[in-house]
Protein backbone atom coordinates (compact mmCIF):
# COMPACT_ATOMS: atom_id res chain seq x y z
CA UNK A 1 0.00 0.00 0.00
CA UNK A 2 1.03 3.73 -0.48
CA UNK A 3 3.05 4.61 2.49
CA UNK A 4 2.53 8.49 1.34
CA UNK A 5 -0.98 8.49 3.79
CA UNK A 6 -1.44 12.56 4.31
CA UNK A 7 -4.72 14.42 6.06
CA UNK A 8 -7.21 16.44 4.80
CA UNK A 9 -5.76 19.36 5.21
CA UNK A 10 -2.21 18.20 3.33
CA UNK A 11 -0.13 19.81 5.41
CA UNK A 12 2.30 18.93 6.95
CA UNK A 13 3.92 16.38 4.68
CA UNK A 14 4.41 12.72 6.46
CA UNK A 15 6.17 10.25 4.92
CA UNK A 16 5.68 6.83 7.22
CA UNK A 17 7.91 3.75 7.21
CA UNK A 18 4.89 1.47 6.40
CA UNK A 19 1.33 0.59 6.40
CA UNK A 20 0.21 -2.45 8.08
CA UNK A 21 -3.49 -3.58 7.25
CA UNK A 22 -5.41 -4.62 10.10
CA UNK A 23 -7.94 -7.25 9.63
CA UNK A 24 -10.54 -9.16 12.00
CA UNK A 25 -9.97 -11.51 14.74
CA UNK A 26 -6.23 -10.90 13.57
CA UNK A 27 -3.46 -10.33 15.76
CA UNK A 28 -1.95 -6.95 15.35
CA UNK A 29 1.95 -7.76 13.07
CA UNK A 30 3.40 -5.48 15.33
CA UNK A 31 7.32 -5.89 16.02
CA UNK A 32 7.69 -4.69 19.76
CA UNK A 33 11.30 -4.89 19.82
CA UNK A 34 11.59 -3.00 16.56
CA UNK A 35 11.53 0.09 18.24
CA UNK A 36 8.59 1.50 15.54
CA UNK A 37 5.62 3.71 16.70
CA UNK A 38 2.14 2.80 15.00
CA UNK A 39 -1.05 4.36 14.62
CA UNK A 40 -4.35 3.77 13.14
CA UNK A 41 -5.59 5.26 10.28
CA UNK A 42 -8.53 5.37 9.53
CA UNK A 43 -10.10 7.25 6.21
CA UNK A 44 -7.64 10.52 6.63
CA UNK A 45 -10.49 13.35 7.37
CA UNK A 46 -8.17 14.64 10.06
CA UNK A 47 -6.97 18.28 9.09
CA UNK A 48 -3.59 18.38 10.93
CA UNK A 49 -0.96 15.51 11.96
CA UNK A 50 -3.24 13.41 14.40
CA UNK A 51 -3.40 10.99 11.81
CA UNK A 52 0.02 10.89 10.82
CA UNK A 53 2.99 9.07 12.05
CA UNK A 54 6.13 10.63 10.12
CA UNK A 55 8.97 8.11 10.11
CA UNK A 56 6.41 5.64 11.95
CA UNK A 57 3.78 2.55 10.99
CA UNK A 58 0.37 3.48 10.29
CA UNK A 59 -2.01 0.31 10.98
CA UNK A 60 -4.85 1.16 8.34
CA UNK A 61 -7.94 -0.20 9.24
CA UNK A 62 -10.75 0.49 6.92
CA UNK A 63 -10.32 -3.46 6.00
CA UNK A 64 -12.58 -3.26 9.59
CA UNK A 65 -15.68 -2.80 7.47
CA UNK A 66 -18.50 -5.23 8.63
CA UNK A 67 -21.82 -4.75 10.06
CA UNK A 68 -21.80 -6.80 12.92
CA UNK A 69 -25.77 -6.27 14.51
CA UNK A 70 -28.18 -4.25 14.19
CA UNK A 71 -31.22 -4.31 16.57
CA UNK A 72 -34.29 -2.26 14.39
CA UNK A 73 -36.22 -2.36 17.59
CA UNK A 74 -33.73 -1.13 20.01
CA UNK A 75 -32.01 1.60 17.81
CA UNK A 76 -28.70 -0.50 18.93
CA UNK A 77 -25.74 -0.86 16.33
CA UNK A 78 -22.85 -2.82 16.30
CA UNK A 79 -20.07 -2.52 13.79
CA UNK A 80 -16.40 -3.07 13.11
CA UNK A 81 -14.34 0.29 13.84
CA UNK A 82 -13.43 0.88 9.56
CA UNK A 83 -16.88 0.97 9.05
CA UNK A 84 -17.82 4.24 7.26
CA UNK A 85 -20.63 6.77 8.69
CA UNK A 86 -21.60 6.85 5.17
CA UNK A 87 -22.41 3.15 5.20
CA UNK A 88 -24.83 3.12 8.24
CA UNK A 89 -27.23 5.79 6.93
CA UNK A 90 -28.11 3.97 3.88
CA UNK A 91 -29.00 0.70 6.82
CA UNK A 92 -30.48 2.62 9.57
CA UNK A 93 -32.43 5.58 8.07
CA UNK A 94 -35.15 3.36 6.19
CA UNK A 95 -35.97 1.73 9.37
CA UNK A 96 -35.95 5.30 11.78
CA UNK A 97 -32.92 5.46 13.20
CA UNK A 98 -30.23 8.11 12.83
CA UNK A 99 -26.71 8.55 14.28
CA UNK A 100 -26.84 10.69 17.81
CA UNK A 101 -23.96 12.81 16.79
CA UNK A 102 -22.29 13.22 13.61
CA UNK A 103 -19.84 16.15 12.64
CA UNK A 104 -19.89 17.74 9.40
CA UNK A 105 -18.90 14.66 6.75
CA UNK A 106 -20.57 11.55 6.83
CA UNK A 107 -16.70 10.02 5.56
CA UNK A 108 -15.09 9.22 8.38
CA UNK A 109 -14.94 5.81 10.46
CA UNK A 110 -16.32 4.86 13.50
CA UNK A 111 -13.43 4.42 14.96
CA UNK A 112 -12.12 7.48 14.18
CA UNK A 113 -15.28 9.05 15.46
CA UNK A 114 -14.60 7.79 19.00
CA UNK A 115 -10.57 8.38 18.58
CA UNK A 116 -11.73 11.91 18.43
CA UNK A 117 -15.08 12.42 20.38
CA UNK A 118 -16.50 14.42 17.43
CA UNK A 119 -19.51 16.68 17.86
CA UNK A 120 -22.05 17.64 15.82
CA UNK A 121 -24.85 20.77 15.22
CA UNK A 122 -26.92 19.06 18.31
CA UNK A 123 -24.10 19.35 20.92
CA UNK A 124 -26.32 21.60 23.06
CA UNK A 125 -28.63 18.81 23.73
CA UNK A 126 -26.77 15.38 22.58
CA UNK A 127 -23.32 16.41 23.88
CA UNK A 128 -20.33 14.33 21.90
CA UNK A 129 -20.60 10.67 20.27
CA UNK A 130 -18.68 9.48 23.12
CA UNK A 131 -21.81 9.81 25.72
CA UNK A 132 -24.16 7.49 23.20
CA UNK A 133 -21.27 5.02 22.83
CA UNK A 134 -22.13 1.77 24.43
CA UNK A 135 -19.09 -0.25 24.31
CA UNK A 136 -16.05 -1.18 21.99
CA UNK A 137 -13.28 -3.43 22.10
CA UNK A 138 -9.89 -2.04 22.24
CA UNK A 139 -7.28 -3.91 21.18
CA UNK A 140 -3.59 -3.03 22.81
CA UNK A 141 0.16 -3.87 20.69
CA UNK A 142 0.84 -6.37 22.95
CA UNK A 143 -2.17 -8.44 22.30
CA UNK A 144 -4.27 -7.81 24.92
CA UNK A 145 -8.22 -7.31 24.48
CA UNK A 146 -10.08 -5.30 26.48
CA UNK A 147 -14.27 -4.49 26.32
CA UNK A 148 -14.78 -1.00 27.22
CA UNK A 149 -17.68 1.03 28.56
CA UNK A 150 -19.18 3.53 30.41
CA UNK A 151 -19.13 1.10 33.63
CA UNK A 152 -16.68 -1.81 32.79
CA UNK A 153 -12.77 -0.65 32.45
CA UNK A 154 -14.61 3.13 32.80
CA UNK A 155 -11.17 5.02 32.76
CA UNK A 156 -9.64 2.89 29.37
CA UNK A 157 -12.84 4.30 28.33
CA UNK A 158 -12.66 7.37 28.88
CA UNK A 159 -8.87 7.74 27.60
CA UNK A 160 -9.81 6.15 24.48
CA UNK A 161 -12.54 8.41 23.70
CA UNK A 162 -11.02 11.25 22.20
CA UNK A 163 -7.70 9.78 22.71
CA UNK A 164 -6.52 9.73 19.36
CA UNK A 165 -5.71 6.97 18.82
CA UNK A 166 -3.17 6.77 21.20
CA UNK A 167 -4.75 3.92 23.56
CA UNK A 168 -4.41 1.14 20.89
CA UNK A 169 -6.68 0.16 18.04
CA UNK A 170 -10.86 0.02 18.53
CA UNK A 171 -11.71 -2.99 16.53
CA UNK A 172 -15.18 -3.19 17.00
CA UNK A 173 -17.89 -0.47 18.37
CA UNK A 174 -21.44 -0.43 19.94
CA UNK A 175 -23.88 2.78 19.63
CA UNK A 176 -27.21 4.18 20.74
CA UNK A 177 -29.01 5.63 17.93
CA UNK A 178 -31.46 8.05 18.03
CA UNK A 179 -35.58 7.47 16.13
CA UNK A 180 -36.51 9.72 13.43
CA UNK A 181 -40.17 9.33 11.15
CA UNK A 182 -37.84 9.87 7.91
CA UNK A 183 -35.04 11.64 6.47
CA UNK A 184 -36.41 14.97 6.24
CA UNK A 185 -35.16 17.77 8.18
CA UNK A 186 -37.67 21.24 9.07
CA UNK A 187 -34.51 23.97 8.07
CA UNK A 188 -34.82 27.26 8.80
CA UNK A 189 -32.06 29.97 7.64
CA UNK A 190 -31.92 33.42 9.63
CA UNK A 191 -29.71 36.00 8.18
CA UNK A 192 -28.29 37.72 11.31
CA UNK A 193 -26.03 41.58 10.81
CA UNK A 194 -23.84 40.87 13.49
CA UNK A 195 -21.82 38.89 16.57
CA UNK A 196 -24.50 40.31 19.07
CA UNK A 197 -27.31 39.14 17.22
CA UNK A 198 -25.70 35.88 16.20
CA UNK A 199 -25.69 35.35 20.36
CA UNK A 200 -29.35 36.49 20.49
CA UNK A 201 -30.39 33.51 18.03
CA UNK A 202 -28.58 30.95 19.50
CA UNK A 203 -29.98 31.13 22.64
CA UNK A 204 -33.43 31.27 21.60
CA UNK A 205 -32.74 28.38 19.27
CA UNK A 206 -31.22 26.02 21.81
CA UNK A 207 -34.57 25.56 23.13
CA UNK A 208 -36.62 25.19 19.98
CA UNK A 209 -33.95 23.46 17.81
CA UNK A 210 -32.00 20.13 17.98
CA UNK A 211 -29.36 21.72 15.42
CA UNK A 212 -27.70 24.94 15.40
CA UNK A 213 -24.97 26.07 13.35
CA UNK A 214 -23.95 29.70 11.91
CA UNK A 215 -21.73 30.42 8.74
CA UNK A 216 -20.30 33.82 9.37
CA UNK A 217 -18.67 36.15 7.16
CA UNK A 218 -15.05 36.70 8.07
CA UNK A 219 -14.19 39.67 5.63
CA UNK A 220 -16.87 41.93 7.06
CA UNK A 221 -15.69 44.62 9.71
CA UNK A 222 -17.06 47.38 11.20
CA UNK A 223 -20.41 47.52 11.90
CA UNK A 224 -20.76 43.84 10.46
CA UNK A 225 -18.01 42.31 11.76
CA UNK A 226 -19.67 38.55 12.62
CA UNK A 227 -22.32 38.79 10.39
CA UNK A 228 -23.56 35.63 8.58
CA UNK A 229 -26.27 32.99 7.99
CA UNK A 230 -27.71 30.99 10.95
CA UNK A 231 -28.74 27.72 10.19
CA UNK A 232 -31.22 26.01 12.58
CA UNK A 233 -33.42 22.61 12.13
CA UNK A 234 -35.49 19.65 13.62
CA UNK A 235 -36.26 15.82 12.65
CA UNK A 236 -39.67 15.89 10.67
CA UNK A 237 -42.28 14.45 12.42
CA UNK A 238 -44.90 11.89 10.48
CA UNK A 239 -46.98 14.66 8.94
CA UNK A 240 -44.36 16.81 7.80
CA UNK A 241 -45.26 16.47 4.20
CA UNK A 242 -43.77 15.08 1.33
CA UNK A 243 -39.67 13.82 2.21
CA UNK A 244 -37.25 15.80 -0.18
CA UNK A 245 -35.63 12.77 -1.85
CA UNK A 246 -31.66 12.52 -1.40
CA UNK A 247 -29.58 14.57 -4.26
CA UNK A 248 -28.23 12.96 -6.81
CA UNK A 249 -24.14 11.97 -7.03
CA UNK A 250 -21.73 14.30 -5.99
CA UNK A 251 -19.34 15.77 -8.11
CA UNK A 252 -15.27 16.07 -7.86
CA UNK A 253 -13.13 19.11 -7.64
CA UNK A 254 -11.85 18.56 -11.22
CA UNK A 255 -8.27 20.18 -10.60
CA UNK A 256 -5.88 20.60 -8.86
CA UNK A 257 -4.19 24.10 -9.06
CA UNK A 258 -0.85 24.88 -8.71
CA UNK A 259 -1.78 28.02 -6.53
CA UNK A 260 -4.67 28.66 -4.24
CA UNK A 261 -7.86 29.58 -6.00
CA UNK A 262 -9.02 31.18 -2.52
CA UNK A 263 -7.90 35.24 -2.14
CA UNK A 264 -9.41 38.18 -0.90
CA UNK A 265 -11.03 39.28 -4.26
CA UNK A 266 -12.82 35.61 -5.28
CA UNK A 267 -13.62 35.37 -1.12
CA UNK A 268 -15.11 38.56 -1.05
CA UNK A 269 -17.64 38.29 -3.99
CA UNK A 270 -18.77 34.36 -3.08
CA UNK A 271 -18.98 35.86 0.58
CA UNK A 272 -21.50 38.97 -0.55
CA UNK A 273 -23.29 36.58 -2.83
CA UNK A 274 -24.09 33.59 0.16
CA UNK A 275 -24.59 36.09 2.53
CA UNK A 276 -28.00 37.45 0.12
CA UNK A 277 -28.50 34.26 -1.52
CA UNK A 278 -32.04 34.12 -0.24
CA UNK A 279 -33.76 37.55 -0.37
CA UNK A 280 -36.13 37.38 2.74
CA UNK A 281 -34.38 37.42 5.99
CA UNK A 282 -36.01 34.31 7.38
CA UNK A 283 -36.46 31.14 4.98
CA UNK A 284 -38.30 28.18 5.77
CA UNK A 285 -37.94 24.94 3.82
CA UNK A 286 -38.17 20.83 4.08
CA UNK A 287 -34.68 19.50 3.37
CA UNK A 288 -33.11 16.21 3.31
CA UNK A 289 -30.76 15.51 5.94
CA UNK A 290 -27.61 14.82 3.63
CA UNK A 291 -27.72 18.25 2.53
CA UNK A 292 -28.59 19.65 5.59
CA UNK A 293 -25.74 17.44 7.92
CA UNK A 294 -22.91 17.24 5.10
CA UNK A 295 -22.75 19.92 2.73
CA UNK A 296 -19.25 19.87 1.88
CA UNK A 297 -19.46 16.47 0.96
CA UNK A 298 -21.26 17.18 -2.45
CA UNK A 299 -17.74 18.26 -3.69
CA UNK A 300 -15.04 15.74 -3.21
CA UNK A 301 -11.58 16.81 -2.57
CA UNK A 302 -12.93 20.65 -2.40
CA UNK A 303 -9.25 20.87 -0.56
CA UNK A 304 -7.63 21.04 -4.12
CA UNK A 305 -9.37 25.09 -3.75
CA UNK A 306 -6.63 25.81 -1.36
CA UNK A 307 -3.58 25.16 -3.11
CA UNK A 308 -0.54 22.60 -2.84
CA UNK A 309 0.55 23.48 -0.24
CA UNK A 310 -2.98 22.86 1.72
CA UNK A 311 -5.00 24.50 4.05
CA UNK A 312 -5.01 24.83 7.92
CA UNK A 313 -8.04 24.84 10.21
CA UNK A 314 -8.27 26.58 13.94
CA UNK A 315 -10.92 25.61 15.79
CA UNK A 316 -11.25 26.80 19.44
CA UNK A 317 -13.92 27.12 22.27
CA UNK A 318 -13.88 29.69 24.36
CA UNK A 319 -15.70 29.77 27.55
CA UNK A 320 -19.48 31.27 27.63
CA UNK A 321 -18.62 34.46 29.61
CA UNK A 322 -15.58 35.26 27.56
CA UNK A 323 -17.04 34.28 24.22
CA UNK A 324 -18.08 37.39 22.23
CA UNK A 325 -15.19 39.45 23.13
CA UNK A 326 -12.91 36.83 21.91
CA UNK A 327 -14.93 35.58 18.64
CA UNK A 328 -14.75 39.35 18.16
CA UNK A 329 -10.74 39.38 18.90
CA UNK A 330 -10.27 36.44 16.82
CA UNK A 331 -12.22 37.33 13.68
CA UNK A 332 -10.47 40.94 13.83
CA UNK A 333 -6.84 39.46 14.00
CA UNK A 334 -7.77 37.43 10.95
CA UNK A 335 -9.51 40.41 8.72
CA UNK A 336 -6.54 42.79 10.10
CA UNK A 337 -3.95 39.42 8.63
CA UNK A 338 -6.16 40.07 4.86
CA UNK A 339 -6.41 36.22 5.87
CA UNK A 340 -10.10 35.52 4.64
CA UNK A 341 -11.35 32.32 5.97
CA UNK A 342 -13.50 30.48 3.08
CA UNK A 343 -15.41 28.55 5.81
CA UNK A 344 -15.95 30.16 8.70
CA UNK A 345 -18.20 28.59 11.53
CA UNK A 346 -19.58 29.34 14.54
CA UNK A 347 -21.80 27.91 17.21
CA UNK A 348 -22.37 27.16 20.56
CA UNK A 349 -21.43 24.19 22.87
CA UNK A 350 -23.87 23.11 25.56
CA UNK A 351 -23.14 21.93 29.46
CA UNK A 352 -22.97 18.01 28.78
CA UNK A 353 -19.73 16.39 29.96
CA UNK A 354 -17.73 15.12 27.21
CA UNK A 355 -17.30 11.36 27.66
CA UNK A 356 -13.81 11.10 26.99
CA UNK A 357 -10.55 12.75 29.31
CA UNK A 358 -8.81 14.28 26.55
CA UNK A 359 -12.12 15.68 24.61
CA UNK A 360 -12.22 19.16 22.75
CA UNK A 361 -16.00 20.11 23.42
CA UNK A 362 -16.57 21.68 26.20
CA UNK A 363 -19.30 24.76 27.48
CA UNK A 364 -18.44 27.83 25.17
CA UNK A 365 -18.43 29.20 21.66
CA UNK A 366 -17.00 27.38 19.06
CA UNK A 367 -15.35 29.33 16.05
CA UNK A 368 -13.81 27.16 12.94
CA UNK A 369 -11.47 29.19 10.44
CA UNK A 370 -9.57 27.95 7.77
CA UNK A 371 -7.12 29.69 5.84
CA UNK A 372 -4.73 28.43 2.85
CA UNK A 373 -1.48 27.60 3.67
CA UNK A 374 0.87 30.67 2.58
CA UNK A 375 3.55 29.84 4.94
CA UNK A 376 5.29 31.71 7.78
CA UNK A 377 2.47 34.44 7.80
CA UNK A 378 -0.56 32.27 8.09
CA UNK A 379 1.47 30.07 10.88
CA UNK A 380 1.99 33.48 12.47
CA UNK A 381 -1.40 34.69 12.69
CA UNK A 382 -2.76 31.29 14.16
CA UNK A 383 0.24 31.25 16.77
CA UNK A 384 -2.03 34.99 17.47
CA UNK A 385 -5.08 33.14 17.47
CA UNK A 386 -3.99 30.58 20.02
CA UNK A 387 -2.79 33.51 21.94
CA UNK A 388 -6.58 35.01 22.07
CA UNK A 389 -7.71 31.34 23.28
CA UNK A 390 -5.19 30.94 25.67
CA UNK A 391 -6.01 34.47 27.17
CA UNK A 392 -9.84 33.57 27.38
CA UNK A 393 -8.98 30.08 28.93
CA UNK A 394 -10.06 28.50 25.75
CA UNK A 395 -8.35 25.72 23.94
CA UNK A 396 -7.86 24.51 20.24
CA UNK A 397 -8.70 21.22 18.75
CA UNK A 398 -6.30 18.73 18.32
CA UNK A 399 -7.53 16.91 15.28
CA UNK A 400 -8.10 20.38 13.46
CA UNK A 401 -4.55 21.11 14.32
CA UNK A 402 -1.28 20.91 12.24
CA UNK A 403 0.89 23.12 14.10
CA UNK A 404 0.08 24.73 17.54
CA UNK A 405 3.12 24.60 20.14
CA UNK A 406 3.91 22.13 23.03
CA UNK A 407 3.58 24.81 25.54
CA UNK A 408 -0.27 25.88 23.93
CA UNK A 409 -1.32 22.69 23.77
CA UNK A 410 -0.48 21.45 27.09
CA UNK A 411 -2.33 24.99 28.66
CA UNK A 412 -5.38 23.87 27.01
CA UNK A 413 -5.24 20.31 27.99
CA UNK A 414 -3.43 20.40 31.63
CA UNK A 415 -4.91 16.16 32.01
CA UNK A 416 -2.43 15.23 29.19
CA UNK A 417 0.34 13.94 31.42
CA UNK A 418 -2.54 12.02 33.27
CA UNK A 419 -3.57 10.54 29.90
CA UNK A 420 -0.03 9.12 28.78
CA UNK A 421 -0.80 6.56 31.82
CA UNK A 422 -3.20 4.83 29.21
CA UNK A 423 -1.39 5.80 25.77
CA UNK A 424 -0.04 2.21 24.63
CA UNK A 425 4.07 2.54 24.57
CA UNK A 426 4.07 1.38 21.17
CA UNK A 427 2.02 4.01 19.66
CA UNK A 428 2.69 7.46 18.47
CA UNK A 429 1.73 10.05 16.31
CA UNK A 430 3.34 13.31 14.59
CA UNK A 431 0.60 15.35 16.18
CA UNK A 432 1.50 13.85 19.78
CA UNK A 433 5.24 14.20 19.40
CA UNK A 434 5.10 17.70 18.75
CA UNK A 435 2.94 18.76 21.32
CA UNK A 436 4.48 16.80 24.21
CA UNK A 437 8.25 17.66 23.24
CA UNK A 438 8.34 14.22 22.41
CA UNK A 439 7.50 12.80 26.21
CA UNK A 440 7.42 9.02 25.88
CA UNK A 441 4.85 7.54 28.10
CA UNK A 442 4.05 5.76 31.49
CA UNK A 443 5.27 2.01 31.25
CA UNK A 444 3.54 1.28 33.90
CA UNK A 445 -0.09 1.47 33.05
CA UNK A 446 -3.49 0.69 34.98
CA UNK A 447 -4.51 -2.56 35.49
Amino acid sequence: MDATYQSWGRFPAARQSGVVPNHRDAPLPLDRASGNTYLPFGNGRSYGDSCLNDGGVLIDCRGLDRVIAFDATAGVLRCEAGVLLADILPLILPEGWFLPVTPGTQFVTVGGAIANDVHGKNHHVAGTLGRHVRRFELLRSDGSRRICSPRKNTEWFRATVGGLGLTGVITWAEIQLKPVANAAIEQEVIRFSGLREFFELSRESEVSHEYTVSWVDSLAGGAALGRGLFIRGNHAGEGAGPVPGAPGRPVEFPLDPPFPLLNRLTLRAFNTLYYRKQLSKQKRALVHCEPFFYPLDRVRKWYRLYGPKGLLQHQSVIPHEAGEAAVRELLERSLNAGAGSFLTVLKEFGPLPSAGMMSFPRPGVTLTLDFANRGRKTLALLDELDSVVREAGGAVNPYKDARMSAESFQAFFPQWRAFTAYADPCFSSSFWRRVTDGARVKQEVPA
